[in-house]
């Protein structure tokens, strides 16, 4: 292990660091593009699949996540919703109480709306979310998706919702920090050696959730662009989700690191999860609640259920998915 200094809040961090893992590792264009077509998983569960790695969670799959309950300890991993408008924030919830203790009538009600998708809100991205050179997962045509929505890949192909095996990778905890600093790459190194750290192996059918401690940051320091500078995923760790079976992934932001060192691409995790593996998204998830507890038991695996609202056409949902340990 390498150990680098590194400075945010006036403080110096001693970052404990695999020696493998240091300077920046930029993908080039072509490389990028290859996996796009490599790591496809079009056509693996039939021309008409609307699920993609959601196939991944079998009944089997299901039954030994629910076997994780031991303690009966759920936790929340949505953050608390956001009515304030931001540099991380620009679509703030709007929560207007209708009908309140000073009107008249014996009922108290609200009315609530978002945008959800961007960077903060907790949520859900379907597989109509995203095109790349005109299709979505599957080959879908970018015209499938309307003024009335996705007619294909809508986030209505989870309706039965989500029930299988979470499993939280702190990679500030394996680096002995709070939080990673902004702009912080995530290799497979850092992935692999958290799995020996937890001692715990992500297979098929399991939700991968990676905490960077944004939330931890920004309570401390305040928002930011995320979108210009932000730790996270480095591109390659595509193939690793790829590899190991990973149904559906989940981050404290928006999985991929920025900048993310792919030339003319932004997203080069969250584009080829999408749309060459059929892997939903959870974005801007709060982890800390969840991390604290997985130390206190230290484990890091539960049961994972999530529910998204069941919107025809919709690209994604709000979400609010809970740990049970």
């Amino acid at each position: 292990m390498h150990t680098m200094k590194i400075w945010t809040a006036g403080l110096v961090l001693l970052l404990a660091t695999p020696l493998s893992a240091q300077g920046p590792r930029p993908v080039d264009r072509a490389t990028y593009d290859r996996w796009m077509t490599e790591l496809s998983n079009w056509g693996r569960w039939g021309d008409n699949d609307q699920l993609g790695t959601l196939n991944l969670i079998t009944q089997q799959q299901r039954k030994a996540a629910a076997a994780l309950v031991t303690k009966g300890i759920s936790v929340s991993m949505a953050h608390d919703t956001l009515t304030e408008s931001s540099p991380d924030n620009g679509n703030p919830y709007r929560h207007q109480m209708l009908l309140h203790g000073a009107t008249e009538g014996p009922w108290a009600v609200d009315d609530i709306g978002v945008v959800f998708h961007g960077y903060a809100h907790s949520h859900m991205d379907a597989l109509c979310h995203r095109f790349h050179d005109g299709k979505t997962y599957n080959g879908y045509a970018r015209s499938s998706v309307t003024e009335a929505g996705c007619g294909q890949l809508a986030v209505t192909a989870a309706r039965h919702g989500i029930f299988t095996r979470g499993i939280l990778m702190d990679i500030p905890r394996l680096k002995n920090v709070p939080y990673l600093a902004s702009g912080t790459p995530i290799y497979i190194e850092d992935l692999e050696a958290w799995e020996r750290q937890a001692q715990v192996t992500v297979g098929a059918g399991d939700v991968v959730l990676i905490r960077t401690g944004r939330w931890a940051l920004r309570d401390e320091s305040g928002p930011w662009v995320v979108e210009e500078q932000e730790a996270g995923l480095h591109a390659s760790t595509i193939k690793w989700l790829k590899e190991r079976g990973v149904a559906i992934l989940g981050s404290d932001s928006a999985a991929d690191v920025f900048p993310s060192g792919v030339e003319g691409e932004t997203h080069p995790v969250h584009v080829p999860a999408l749309v060459a593996l059929g892997m939903p998204i959870f974005d801007n998830l709060d982890l800390e609640d969840v991390a604290a507890e997985a130390a206190r038991q230290n484990r890091w695996e539960f049961l994972l259920t999530a529910a998204p609202l069941r919107v025809p056409g919709g690209t994604g949902s709000p979400l609010n998915p809970i740990a049970t340990f």
